[in-house]
């Protein structure tokens, strides 16, 4: 089993069990154990409990990173098998373009807003990486899938909902690594 680096004791870290547990698990869902059905989305969402002493979360984000990518490959080798080419390549498509109809709104509008009461993602920062990633699959604009994994957005009242943005940016992960 792949074993981390840890912080010092003072520090918090990943909890080493969760993290060789999921391993572990990840392991037997690559591997094709039925009862394990693990996809590249749920790596992605996967987050571990913090402890002092743990693994170094930098470490074991870009291993998770790697794995994603593994299940991610597979995953659109069997879709592209299972779908044709061609079909494959029209589903990717397809999820790119309502991806751009989101991300192509006005700015102040891609999003619902939060409440005046209520913390959200800063508008004006989120905009401004809607319109890179519009500049990505409109022109080509190179732009890695670590970008669109690791962006952050401070937060402000009243800003975008949070859990809209990230469904919109898993969309964009997953498109990003179907057509790699």
């Amino acid at each position: 089993m792949a074993t981390f680096p840890s912080v010092k004791r003072s520090k918090r870290g990943y909890d080493p069990e969760e993290v060789d547990r999921f391993l572990r698990l990840a392991r037997r869902a690559y591997e094709g154990d039925p009862e394990v059905p693990l996809v590249a989305e749920d790596i992605r969402r996967m987050g571990f409990d913090l402890q002092r002493g743990g693994y170094q979360p930098d470490a074991v984000d870009g291993a998770l990173e790697r794995l994603e990518d593994a299940f991610a490959a597979r995953e659109r080798a069997e879709a592209r098998h299972e779908l044709g080419d061609r079909r494959w390549l029209e589903q990717a498509r397809g999820t790119a373009q309502v991806i751009l109809n989101r991300l192509g709104r006005p700015d102040g509008q891609r999003f619902d807003r939060t409440s005046i009461f209520t913390i959200g993602y800063n508008k004006r920062e989120v905009d401004k990486f809607a319109k890179r990633l519009v500049r990505y699959f409109r022109d080509g604009l190179p732009m890695s899938v670590d970008e669109v994994r690791t962006v952050v957005f401070r937060q402000q009242r009243h800003g975008y909902r949070e859990a809209q943005v990230d469904l919109v940016l898993d969309a964009v992960i997953d498109v990003m690594l179907a057509v790699r």
